[in-house]
Order: C-alpha cells, then sequence, then structure tokens
C-alpha cells in the first residue's frame, strides 16, 4: 500500500462518513482547551492534520470550524470554572502538583495581561488550558472572560484548521 493509496482511503472514508467529523473535533478541541487533559492529548497535531484532510476530502470547512470553536469555548470554560471554585486546591492536582511552573507561569502571564491574557493565552501551547484555570483562581469577572474566551476560540479554530483546509484547495487549483 502506497502513501497515495492512504491518502486515498482516509479521504474517501471521510467524505463518505463527514457527519462523524463534527463531533470528533468537537472533542479533539475541548479535550486541548481542558486544564490537565490538554497536556495529555496530542490535539492540535491531529486538528491541523484534520484541516488538510478536509481541503483533501472536500469536507465542508465550516461546520466542522464551528463545531471546534465550541469545543474549545467549552474546554476553557470548564477549566475557567474549576479554578474559579477550587482555588489554590488545584495546585495539589496531578500534572500540577508535580509541575508547579505551570500554574506560576500562568498567574503571571495572566497578571501581566489580564483579559487579553486570556485571549492569546489560547495560542500558546500548555498556557491554552492554565490561562482559564488561573483566571478562575484570580476571580476575574465571568464575563469578560467568556468575551475573550468566544473570540479566541473562533479565531484559534480558524487558525489551525484553515490554512490546512484553504491551503489544499489553493494548492491544488493552483497545480491545475
Amino acid at each position: 500500500m502506497t502513501l497515495n493509496d492512504i491518502v486515498t482511503y482516509t479521504t474517501d472514508f471521510a467524505r463518505a462518513h463527514e457527519i462523524w467529523a463534527i463531533p470528533l473535533v468537537f472533542f479533539l478541541a475541548f479535550g486541548e482547551s481542558l486544564a490537565f487533559i490538554s497536556l495529555l492529548l496530542p490535539a492540535t497535531i491531529i486538528l491541523l492534520a484534520f484541516g488538510f484532510l478536509i481541503g483533501e476530502s472536500g469536507i465542508t470547512f465550516w461546520p466542522i470550524w464551528i463545531a471546534a470553536a465550541i469545543g474549545a469555548f467549552f474546554g476553557d470554560w470548564l477549566s475557567y470554572w474549576i479554578g474559579f471554585h477550587y482555588k489554590d486546591r488545584v495546585n495539589t492536582l496531578w500534572p500540577l502538583s508535580r509541575h508547579p511552573h505551570l500554574l506560576t507561569r500562568g498567574r503571571t502571564f495572566f497578571e501581566r495581561w489580564g483579559i487579553f491574557g486570556v485571549f492569546i493565552g489560547r495560542f500558546f501551547g500548555p498556557l491554552r488550558a492554565v490561562v482559564p484555570l488561573i483566571a478562575g483562581v484570580c476571580n476575574m469577572p465571568q464575563g469578560y472572560f467568556q468575551l475573550a474566551n468566544l473570540i479566541s476560540a473562533f479565531f484559534w479554530a480558524f487558525g489551525i484548521l484553515a490554512p490546512g483546509a484553504f491551503g489544499m484547495q489553493w494548492l491544488h487549483e493552483w497545480m491545475d
């Protein structure tokens, strides 16, 4: 089986089962944005690859983008809620109990940047799930947090899926 055969099979499967792409992308984005789980789940790589799959298979981009944004929004919302309700007890939970520097880095970042930190924190690896947790621990007003959360979720989802989805379409048009 060649690489071309694998790509063809995968894209044919994705095209035939497009309805499964929406919940899959939702749960990947949710897990990628959820405190603790995001450190174990390589969802960024999977979602980037999924963007290329969208472009290659012809799956409709916009429902997948919305699913990723909503998943990311709810992952951050739950992280904020955990931080808000459990405060400093979160540093006793794994993996923060073994890596307290993540909590310290997140707190420093959040205190320096405030609501803008919630927005830009989504775009930086381990900070993605730690910043919402710290926002909750620091009692950031929920309205401000959710505004930054919602806007950044849609930008993040577009930024992670669009290069592959639209880049593949552009590449096919350019090569023809």
